[in-house]
C-alpha cells in the first residue's frame, strides 16, 4: 500500500510512536497521542504530574463527632441545635449524644412539675412510709436521671448499648460509700447483677454462705425487694424499675422482703 505522507501524526508516547490518523492534542503538554494514550494519566502528562504535585489540599478532611466515645467523621458538618456541637449521623439527635442543654430544659421541666408537687405534698399530714410514685411519674423521673447516669456509668462495656439498663445503686449503709451510677444487661437476672454491683464496689458477698446475710437489691421507692432470680427486662416490663431508675443495696436476712425504713438512704 502506497504511503499517504502528512496525514495522521506518531503518537508522543515514547513507548507507542504509532501513527494514528485521528490524533489527539494534550491540553497540558501540547503533544499529540494516540486514542490508548490520550489521557494525562495514560502518558504521565508532565505539566499535569508538576500542578498536582505543588497543590496540596489543605480543607477540611471531615467533621469528627463530638462525642468522646465515637469517633465517627462526617463529609458534611451535623450541627446539634441545641449545644451547637458538630455530631455524626448515628449521634446526630440532642437524646442520642445526651445533649447538655436538653438536660437542662428537661431537668427545668421536671423541676417545676417537682416544685409544684412538694407544695402539695407539704401541705397535707406527713406520712412515715413513703408510696410508690405513679408509673408515669417514675417513668418522667427515670428519663431525666437516665441522660446524666449515661456520662459516668460503669458496666461491662461488651454490653450492647441496644441492651443496657442503667440504674444508680445506693450501697448498703455500713459502706459509706456514694452513690454509684452503672448499667447492665437487661438479659441479667437481679442475682446476677448484685454480684457485678459488689464486685465493682469491692464490698464483701456472701450470698453464697448459707448463714450470712444476703446482698438484696431493693426498690427505692417503697423498699420492696427485687427478687434475685427475676430477670431485669421483666422488671421493667412490670414497670417496678426503669433504665435511669435509683435502687438500694443492701445487706438483709434471707427470709427479708422489704426494707423497713429507706430513708436512711437519702434518695435523689
Amino acid at each position: 500500500m502506497a504511503e499517504l505522507p502528512g496525514l495522521g501524526k506518531h503518537c508522543n508516547f515514547e513507548q507507542c510512536k504509532q501513527l494514528d490518523f485521528l490524533p489527539f492534542a494534550c491540553d497540558g503538554c501540547g503533544n499529540t497521542f494516540c486514542s490508548d494514550h490520550r489521557t494525562k494519566d495514560a502518558h504521565s502528562c508532565s505539566q499535569h504530574l508538576l500542578s498536582s504535585s505543588g497543590c496540596e489540599y489543605t480543607g477540611a478532611r471531615g467533621y469528627t463527632c463530638s462525642l468522646s466515645d465515637c469517633g465517627n467523621r462526617e463529609l458534611t458538618e451535623i450541627i446539634c441545635e441545641k449545644c451547637q456541637l458538630s455530631f455524626c449521623l448515628s449521634h446526630r439527635h440532642a437524646q442520642d449524644h445526651s445533649c447538655s442543654k436538653l438536660m437542662e430544659e428537661t431537668a427545668n421541666t421536671v423541676s417545676k412539675t417537682a416544685e409544684h408537687v412538694h407544695q402539695i405534698i407539704a401541705s397535707k399530714p406527713a406520712v412515715v412510709k413513703k408510696s410508690r410514685m405513679s408509673a408515669k411519674s417514675s417513668k418522667t423521673a427515670a428519663k431525666v436521671a437516665l441522660m446524666k447516669m449515661k456520662l459516668h456509668a460503669k458496666g461491662d462495656t461488651g454490653c450492647p448499648e441496644t441492651e443496657r439498663v442503667y440504674l444508680r445503686i445506693y450501697p448498703p449503709c455500713q459502706c459509706k460509700k456514694d452513690p454509684q451510677p452503672m448499667f447492665f444487661s437487661k438479659t441479667w437476672s437481679v442475682g446476677r447483677a448484685v454480684d457485678s454491683v459488689a464486685g465493682r464496689l469491692g464490698i464483701q458477698n456472701n450470698n453464697n454462705v448459707q448463714s450470712a446475710k444476703k446482698l438484696r437489691l431493693f426498690s427505692s421507692e417503697d423498699g420492696t425487694i427485687l427478687r434475685t432470680d427475676c430477670a431485669i427486662e421483666t422488671l421493667v416490663k412490670e414497670e417496678l424499675i426503669f433504665s435511669g431508675s435509683s435502687v438500694i443495696l443492701e445487706y438483709v436476712e434471707n427470709n427479708s422482703e422489704k426494707l423497713d425504713d429507706i430513708s436512711v438512704y437519702k434518695i435523689s
